[in-house]
């Protein structure tokens, strides 16, 4: 089923997930009656740790889940339940050209080094996102921006080539930093409710609360992000109280012992996060769409899913997913047919098959999809040879180098269809359409042109099978009985800690 064909039924699914999230959030505040323990210090599991702490030096999703909304903040918020905010902007105004956006700054707001936010801050912030140095995935997002003033301290005038419909949704991608700050990928200066009290490489990150925050003081005395290298660590650190929460439980196997059990809760919330088998689709074989979609009708995406999340989960048939606006179901485009892929394989030159190195990351659950993989295409006559990075090696490599034939990824990005309109992001997709379609898309003069124009890229993309999209992850948080007021849909990787808190002992 089409979720987005009507408005009308778009807008009631949106109406029965919200009612269902209220729900959700409701049973859980029953589930954590009592009194709340506000010096407790909340102790958080992940397997994200971030590769350094500046979102614009490939730090990966880790810092994101960490930092964003905690220890920085953007002219705007993508809340957790997908709504865009206003946040270090008071307000703004746009000119009716489009062209012009004004923005007022929120009064009394200071960075933790104790330097006064400025104008000065938030041009240097946007500067450095959009520099020729930067490796923010949201750069190319931005490049409309033709030029910046600061007509005094509280006051932000950005200046469009052409219209740019998300502005305000990209800007939340923007962390505004002290424009004094020296080393940001080992430190921070940010204003956010906390500001960084250690990093322990290869362990966690604690943060402390701000004294001097603008807006309300954290729920709790602090938080700390505790790293583990694999999900059975992960999971028995919260079984044995060394944590309190994780914040996207990546071994499906494990819920059964988490679920039923009066000492823990288990939260399913609203995923974005794609399990994607990304092509290089700059080299052969993988520059031939009939090879591509050959290989997408030769894994059986059902039974994988199955396998590794069992009930949960969701098969999608492009990088949309079903939170997007621009989604459309295109599951049915290259579905599961092993006889009619290797009628595909045929046409494209390979009727024997050929053989590709699958570059997986070391972390769960990429190896065991990997080993799927292998296993599916060998039965069409294509031989996978599976090589194991780390995630430092698969940056560097992969998304810097573009050195690979194949990888496994998990993007977990919001609305990032846009990275199938560069042609020099890591996958090397180029179809001059798509990128027309979604260049075009930014200069909508109404989110209803906007969203046809991008179902559209969407559909060609599928039709091209320019990636594998395996399947969307579910979004399970697990926490300790007493812990309660998280976020539970955790989009773009996001995990705001302010509110959470531990009932007393």
């Amino acid at each position: 089923m089409t979720r987005t064909r009507h408005r009308r039924d778009h807008g009631l699914q949106l109406l029965a997930a919200t009612a269902m999230l209220v729900l959700a959030a409701f049973g859980h505040a029953k589930a954590q009656e009592g009194e709340t323990d506000p010096s407790a210090v909340i102790r958080i599991g992940s397997l994200y740790e971030p590769q350094n702490l500046d979102n614009t030096a490939g730090a990966g999703q880790g810092i994101n889940e960490a930092f964003n909304g905690n220890v920085y903040e953007g002219l705007f918020q993508l809340e957790d339940s997908g709504e865009v905010v206003p946040k270090l902007a008071l307000d703004y105004q746009m000119s009716d050209d489009g062209l012009t956006y004004t923005f007022t700054l929120q009064p009394d707001v200071t960075f933790h080094s104790g330097d006064p936010l400025t104008s000065a801050d938030v041009k240097y912030s946007i500067e450095r996102v959009v520099a020729e140095n930067s490796k923010s995935s949201r750069k190319k997002s931005l490049s409309t921006i033709a030029g910046i003033e600061t007509p005094d301290d509280r006051t932000v005038v950005v200046k469009l080539s052409e219209r740019s419909i998300s502005l305000p949704y990209n800007l939340t991608y923007v962390w505004i930093v002290n424009d004094k700050a020296t080393d940001l990928t080992s430190g921070e200066d940010g204003t956010g409710p906390y500001r960084l009290d250690a990093w322990r490489r290869g362990s966690s990150i604690s943060l402390v609360p701000f004294d001097d925050y603008w807006g309300d003081a954290p729920a709790n005395s602090g938080v700390t992000f505790n790293y583990f290298t694999e999900a059975t660590a992960l999971n028995n650190a919260l079984l044995t109280g060394a944590v309190d929460i994780i914040t996207s439980v990546q071994s499906p196997d494990s819920l059964a012992q988490f679920q039923d059990n009066p000492a823990f809760v288990v939260e399913e919330g609203q995923s974005t996060t794609k399990e994607v088998l990304a092509y290089n689709d700059r080299v052969e074989p993988f520059s031939n769409v009939k090879v591509r979609k050959a290989i997408a009708r030769a894994i059986d995406r059902q039974r994988l899913l199955s396998s590794i999340w069992g009930d949960y989960g969701t098969l999608i048939g492009s990088f949309v997913p079903p939170t997007d606006p621009w989604y459309v179901d295109l599951t049915n485009v290259d579905p599961y047919d092993p006889e009619s892929a290797k009628q595909l394989l045929a046409e494209a030159g390979y009727a024997d098959g050929f053989t590709f190195t699958l570059e997986t990351p070391n972390y769960d659950p990429h190896p065991i999809v990997a080993q799927f993989v292998q296993s599916e295409l060998a039965k069409v006559g294509i031989k996978v040879n599976i090589n194991i990075i780390t995630a430092n090696e698969w940056y560097t490599k992969i998304y810097q180098a573009h050195d690979f034939q194949a990888t496994l990824q998990e993007h977990v990005n919001h609305r990032d269809i846009v990275f199938y309109g560069n042609p020099d992001f890591y996958w090397g997709y180029n179809n001059p359409k798509v990128v027309e379609l979604i260049a075009s898309s930014e200069t909508s003069a109404s989110e209803a042109e906007q969203v046809e124009k991008l179902k559209e890229a969407n559909r060609i993309i599928a039709e091209d099978a320019a990636s594998g999209w395996l399947y969307l992850y579910p979004q399970i948080v697990v926490s300790s009985a007493g812990v309660s007021g998280y976020p539970v849909n955790g989009l773009n990787s996001q995990f705001f800690a302010y509110g959470i808190t531990k009932r007393a002992e």
